[in-house]
């Protein structure tokens, strides 16, 4: 696989080299100019600045409530906003981008969007951002009064960027690992570094120019059953390669496990760890977010219990202090939702969000001891990829999935080592089975183990597979840990 990785920020003039081709691989890319795309940025108001609104929760201590959504055709996008905007209060929306669109198959998005003209509905699960063009994407963004994000999940991003971005979005998620080993089977691991390192540099470039412009890494995942200290490894990896090319507002991403304490101390060593990192590194200047995602995985059909794990999400994510909430909807378990579900999902989330706002969460030796073993997880996976680049991240992350010194659980990527298995202990925190490659020590595995035993003795069964099958379908039933019935 002939792909060179920069080892430092990329040279503007090969920059320019390798964007002509990308800029030409759709018709809708000749529309980008980027002396032209600055100038729109510069007269956008404050309110639709993802940068500002983040800035501005933190400096509060208030969390931002954030749905999921995307159309196919532009007026029904914009409606869809448009709704949640006003029935949901969302404080930031986001634009989710089609399946196609993810994975560079334009052709077929276009398809898409002719069937959804016909049908009178949306054929598609997300917005096609790149066929319809830079002057829809600008009627995206100036349609809401809140910002509005590009999320997806590509590993070839490059061409999005370039048209949402000069499009006026200001915040664009996802990284070459967290949109390539969770999404994708076949696309090699230095290809997606290398088209996310492009992506960076673009961002990195507006930054020169005066524009900020958020980059949020996808934290949970696969979003199933996916221990902190992967998900923290991931985004601070993601964070350095980001600021490597110059982006100077990064947002890192945790997905809900369950447990509570093992949750809220997930949420705050995050960010305690990306700072280390990037201070670490000479990055002191960059403006550090987090943002905690609602339950991933299975949920209820029960609308009910639906609520009660959005309810449990929104708390978390209140008292743990997540600069973002990702909120889920009271349908999920249905497919696509409808808005009005989509809304209803936000609102709840909200009134969690506000009841809690000027709540703490006390020091308690259980938290204190999920920090302290999140910090030492995270230290020895970081520090070995580190180490095994020879200070180069993006050279280290490599050699490290092929070591299984990075491993996702339940990923489909060909390149991830694939041996992790997670499991719950007797409190429903995620704990390890199997530890595959990961650089642990032996104190750290007596740990995992030990929880583990605990819960083995108290089902009176030892521990297996069978658990990890039980646990990853617990909270669609309405249980926490996997408990036989």
């Amino acid at each position: 696989m002939d792909v060179e990785l920069a080892k430092e920020k990329i040279d503007w003039e090969q920059f320019k080299q390798i964007r002509r081709e990308v800029l030409m691989s759709w018709p809708t890319g000749q529309e980008v100019d980027l002396d032209e795309a600055v100038e729109y940025h510069k007269q956008l108001a404050a309110n639709r600045r993802f940068p500002e609104l983040l800035r501005a929760a933190k400096a509060e201590g208030r969390t931002l409530a954030q749905p999921r959504a995307g159309a196919a055709l532009l007026h029904e996008h914009i409606e869809l906003l448009q709704y949640l905007e006003r029935e949901g209060e969302a404080d930031c929306l986001p634009t989710t981008i089609d399946s196609y669109t993810r994975q560079n198959r334009y052709n077929e998005a276009q398809k898409g969007i002719d069937e959804s003209r016909i049908e009178g509905r949306s054929m598609l699960n997300g917005f096609p951002a790149v066929n319809h063009g830079l002057p829809a994407c600008r009627e995206v963004v100036e349609a809401v009064d809140v910002p509005v994000q590009v999320r997806h999940g590509t590993p070839d991003a490059r061409l999005l960027a370039e048209i949402t971005l000069a499009g006026g979005f200001t915040s664009f998620e996802g990284g070459g690992i967290s949109c390539n080993i969770p999404y994708a089977k076949n696309v090699p691991l230095e290809r997606s570094l290398a088209n996310w390192q492009y992506v960076d540099r673009l961002i990195g470039y507006y930054q020169e120019q005066g524009i900020t412009i958020n980059r949020e890494s996808f934290g949970p995942l696969t979003g199933t059953l996916v221990p902190p200290c992967i998900s923290h490894s991931v985004g601070i990896i993601e964070a350095l390669l980001a600021a490597e090319q110059g982006v100077k507002s990064i947002t890192l991403g945790y997905g809900q496990c369950g447990n509570f304490i093992q949750d809220a101390a997930a949420v705050i060593t995050l960010e305690e760890l990306a700072r280390e990192y990037l201070d670490k590194f000479g990055y002191q200047d960059i403006e550090l977010s987090t943002v905690f995602h609602q339950w991933m995985g299975g949920f209820p059909q029960d609308e009910s219990k639906a609520y009660g794990v959005i309810g449990w999400g929104a708390v978390t994510a209140a008292l743990a202090k997540a600069t973002k909430v990702i909120v889920k909807t009271p349908h999920e378990a249905m497919g696509v939702p409808t808005k009005e579900a989509n809304a209803l999902g936000i609102k709840a989330t909200k009134q969690i969000l506000n009841m809690l706002k000027d709540q703490s969460l006390p020091e308690s030796e259980e938290l204190k001891q999920e920090k302290d073993i999140i910090v030492q997880e995270v230290r020895a996976i970081v520090d070995r990829v580190i180490e095994f680049g020879e200070s180069n991240v993006a050279l280290g992350t490599v050699r490290a999935f092929q070591a299984g010194i990075l491993d996702v659980p339940f990923a489909p990527s060909k390149v991830n080592y694939g041996k992790l298995l997670p499991a719950r202990d007797n409190n429903g925190a995620v704990r390890l089975l199997d530890f595959g490659n990961l650089p642990f020590t032996k104190e750290i595995i007596d740990f995992h183990r030990g929880k583990i035993a605990q819960r083995g003795r108290e089902e009176n069964r030892q521990p297996s597979f069978q658990m990890v099958i039980d646990d990853i379908y617990a909270i669609g039933k309405g249980m926490l840990v996997g408990r036989p019935r």
